[in-house]
């Protein structure tokens, strides 16, 4: 198949080419800058030059190609605290690629994450694929919006993925911001009993449910990145502490701000997530080390 794939040069981009370069499809990656573009070379892929904005450019490689994968978001803006633009800008780009493989029955695989589950209400259990929310929030609304495209003759599907997704591929996520704090701090933290729970999944485990997701998933579905289901929080943090050779203590929420920064809520978010649906549909079964052997690996605390 030739794939066209927004964020082909980024952290998950980056698994996700090669998976689909050794499946023997042909990858076309959306690049916006210079950096991007050589990324994607190296990595064994197509340049298209182009950003999220140039909606003319994502309709016609999607309608040129035979599947879409879509991993690609402004950070840029969300981080300077638009995040109404960032979710904006992406829905916009979400409808070009569709208006691209409307009624061909071709893939459009699109992101979301397993943190709305606990966002939108699902408490004391594990959350599955099943669980959908009417409306709630752009995460919520973008997936379906993805979901929705079925009905316009696009086999889409959504993968909701776990909140750490890990790997030494990883240098921005979650884990990463939660080390950089436990060392300006000199203590790795969690709040309360830390018995809150984070779903992981490590990068190449995700890289190829997006392939199998492109391949055979069934038209409208979500699946879910998650390996673990629930690692407690305060494993991770313990995890942290002994690998950076400082202190472990519980804070309370009224410092969890300080410590967490935007991360606060997260920080404190139960988020068990099941994955026993999308490992039945689609065969996917992760092969690759859960989130404590991976810190324990090192490669997170290297300089």
């Amino acid at each position: 198949m030739r794939v066209f794939v927004t964020g082909a040069s980024g952290h998950l981009g980056s698994a996700v080419v090669p998976e689909l370069l050794s499946a023997g499809h042909h990858v076309v990656g959306l690049a916006r800058s210079d950096t991007s573009a050589a990324t994607i070379e190296k990595l064994g892929g197509e340049v298209r030059r182009g950003d999220l904005s140039d909606l003319d450019v994502l309709r016609d490689e999607a309608a040129a190609s035979d599947g879409v994968i879509h991993l690609a978001f402004r950070h840029d803006l969300m981080l300077n605290g638009d995040l109404a633009g960032a979710a904006s800008v992406d829905l916009d780009a979400l409808k070009a690629l569709a208006d691209g493989v409307a009624d061909s029955g071709k893939p459009l695989v699109g992101t979301g994450g397993t943190a709305m589950l606990a966002m939108g209400g699902i408490v004391g259990r594990a959350g599955t694929e099943r669980d959908t929310f009417p409306g709630g929030g752009y995460r919520i609304d973008a997936e379906n919006l993805v979901a929705g495209f079925a009905s316009r003759g696009v086999r889409s599907s959504v993968v909701r993925l776990a909140p750490t997704v890990h790997s030494s591929l990883d240098h921005y996520g979650f884990v990463s911001v939660i080390i950089a704090s436990a060392r300006r701090h000199g203590y790795a933290a969690y709040v309360g009993e830390g018995a809150n729970r984070w779903p992981a999944v490590h990068t190449l485990d995700a890289a190829v449910l997006y392939r199998l997701a492109l391949e055979k998933a069934p038209a409208g579905v979500r699946l879910h990145g998650a390996a673990d289901e629930g690692v407690p929080f305060r494993q991770i943090a313990e995890a942290i502490g002994r690998n950076l050779d400082i202190p472990v203590r519980s804070i309370g929420p009224d410092e969890a701000g300080a410590y967490f920064g935007f991360l606060e809520r997260f920080a404190q978010m139960d988020n068990p997530t099941s994955s026993t649906v999308t490992r039945e549909l689609l065969g996917w079964a992760p092969t690759h080390p859960g989130l404590i052997a991976d810190l324990d690996e090192g490669h997170y605390f290297r300089a």
